[in-house]
């Protein structure tokens, strides 16, 4: 079975049935509205049972059940009035999965932010006071929070992970859970998940490394494991008697949750380091030294970036690149493809003639690419959740360079190869630290001195798109295209410098400003005005030298280079595999 993929077990009571069961159900079509799905069945003959031991909380993280009684669950959720949403009109636009209100200051989910100057007519509810006051008792805050979200969950909704914004809010979150139960999971950088139980009417305190450092987010399904108790409800499946699990299924019901925070009025000068800097932040990030640190700096500047820009990220990747588009065109009809990094899944219906499959980070990337009516999944570029030698062809495109490590940057590209079955083709593209190459300069430099006639601009994102190829590109067809790789532009002091959008690179490894569009705002003229300031978020890259990527390609085994070029700024390779 492959691994982090949900399937059940159908337990029978003798052969004779299982058999039955088999022949007429498996590889049978079942039609679920539009679209359907096919039964795969295979036997086991056990099941293992591993005793799971049990698993600290993160650090700062404290829950208390029973929080609140029913009586007073009851009063906080009538006090919630769904029918009125004038005060918080943008947040029910920008959410599409769950229904929100805020009291006391809007959220602001297009830049991430609240606008302190413009508190809402609406104070946090009378209602909430008593909890308030008792949490405040009990030291589990030392200030009265002063803004109000209440999200409302239906079964099968969920939240991406993420972390509370940094510069917005103090320390301490409080999250009570109204209704019915779930789980919420909470991740730390270096890999580690935490599943909780968040049963009804508990509180959740969130602060230090839980609020800054794992992410926590909630996966949309209509089921949960959770422990078994001893008194079950009638939405609880226990496991056949005599079975060993300590486990059941709870059925999710409606959760509404009362997330509760105090303005932060002043920049943060706490030592944490938030998503958001900007360009003359004084303590950029260190290079890391070890894999803990690696992990811990794509989480917080390429994961988390890119689940927070996911919906202005997307409207920018709507042109597939044409050399790209020539590999997968040229794949024949029933092809498996993979694209591991698939983004907003541009590239899933370029050739309508293969079986494509598309996997991301980003789980805000990847409910996009559903929407749009493609199948992907969240994973990690390191472990993709797809058996050996079961692709055709592989992409990985402007992914591999966001790794802050060659080992991981080369672990990434032997997963790649492993999908691949013998003969099968994978094509990598990464950003190029030449980004004049045979006296041609690439789109993203030529866009900077059309749009700005030599002017520096910092309000500019870096899109992949704009970069990409407009009638012929500078290319070079070779197995090789430069022997003796030495790698240039590193960085000296250990810290990582910030690039100015549209100039060539002076440095390897670095960050790269992404402006969060907000648009334009009624009645204003300027765009540049004050009010109209978008938040800044930074990607790490690692930008590859010319001959870089061949020497890293020169380490996989198992594959032979079929092509190289230089495409509008980036590397890209083609590649074939040879295993057996």
């Amino acid at each position: 079975m492959p691994p982090h993929k949900p399937y059940a077990f159908v337990t029978y009571r003798c052969e004779e049935s299982a058999l039955k069961a088999y022949t007429h159900l498996n590889g049978q079509k079942l039609q679920c509205g539009e679209s359907s799905v096919m039964l795969c069945l295979s036997y086991v003959n056990s099941v293992t049972y591993e005793e799971e031991a049990s698993v600290p909380l993160p650090e700062g993280l404290v829950l208390l059940e029973d929080f609140v009684s029913p009586e007073e669950e009851a009063l906080l959720l009538a006090a919630v009035d769904w029918s009125s949403t004038n005060e918080d009109v943008t947040a029910q636009k920008a959410l599409k999965h769950r229904r929100v209100k805020h009291y006391g200051f809007e959220f602001r989910y297009d830049n991430n932010n609240v606008d302190k100057d413009k508190p809402l007519p609406a104070g946090i509810p009378a209602e909430c006071l008593p909890v308030l006051e008792r949490c405040l008792r009990n030291g589990h805050i030392n200030v009265m929070p002063d803004q109000l979200t209440v999200n409302q969950y239906e079964s099968g909704q969920g939240i991406p992970p993420h972390v509370d914004t940094h510069s917005a809010f103090e320390d301490t979150i409080l999250s009570l859970s109204l209704g019915a139960k779930t789980v919420m999971e909470f991740r730390h950088p270096d890999g580690r998940v935490v599943a909780v139980v968040l049963p009804g009417r508990s509180l959740l305190v969130m602060k230090g490394e839980s609020r800054y450092l794992w992410t926590h987010g909630i996966t949309p399904r209509k089921f949960d494991m959770v422990p078994a108790c001893e008194q079950q409800s009638p939405d609880h499946v226990t496991p056949e008697p005599g079975t060993r699990s300590n486990l059941t299924l709870s059925k999710r019901g409606t959760r509404t949750s009362f997330t509760f925070r105090k303005i932060r009025p002043e920049p943060c000068r706490c030592g944490e380091t938030p998503s958001t800097l900007s360009p003359s932040t004084p303590s950029p990030p260190a290079l890391p030294c070890c894999h803990a640190d690696a992990a811990r700096l794509e989480e917080e500047y390429v994961h988390r970036v890119y689940d927070a820009i996911a919906s202005h990220f997307s409207s920018t990747r709507h042109s597939p690149w044409p050399r790209v588009c020539h590999f997968l065109s040229s794949l024949p009809p029933g092809s498996v493809l993979a694209d591991v990094g698939c983004g907003n899944g541009k590239y899933l219906g370029v050739n309508p003639e293969m079986i494509a499959v598309g996997c991301d980070r980003s789980s805000a990337l990847v409910q996009i690419c559903a929407e749009r009516g493609f199948h992907a999944f969240v994973s990690d570029a390191l472990n993709v959740p797809l058996r050996t030698a079961s692709c055709d062809a592989c992409i990985s495109i402007a992914v591999i360079h966001h790794f802050s490590t060659e080992e991981r940057r080369l672990a990434a590209m032997r997963e790649l190869v492993r999908l691949l079955k013998p003969g099968g083709h994978a094509l990598i593209y990464v950003w190029a630290f030449e980004q004049e190459y045979n006296k041609q300069r690439s789109k993203y430099l030529k866009e900077h001195n059309k749009e700005h006639h030599g002017k520096e601009n910092l309000t500019k994102n870096t899109s992949e798109d704009r970069r990409e190829p407009h009638g012929k590109s500078a290319i070079q067809n070779s197995g090789h295209l430069e022997e003796g790789y030495e790698p240039v532009g590193k960085v000296t002091d250990g810290k990582l410098s910030v690039h100015t959008n549209r100039t060539a690179f002076n440095t390897q490894d670095l960050l790269v400003p992404w402006h969060l569009k907000e648009g334009k705002k009624p009645g204003e003229e300027d765009p540049k005005s004050e009010s109209n300031l978008t938040a800044v978020f930074h990607r790490y890259y690692h930008v590859f030298h010319q001959g870089e990527l061949e020497q890293l390609c020169s380490q996989v085994d198992g594959v032979k280079v079929q092509s190289s070029y230089h495409d509008q700024g980036n590397w890209s390779r083609v590649l074939t595999g040879t295993r057996n």
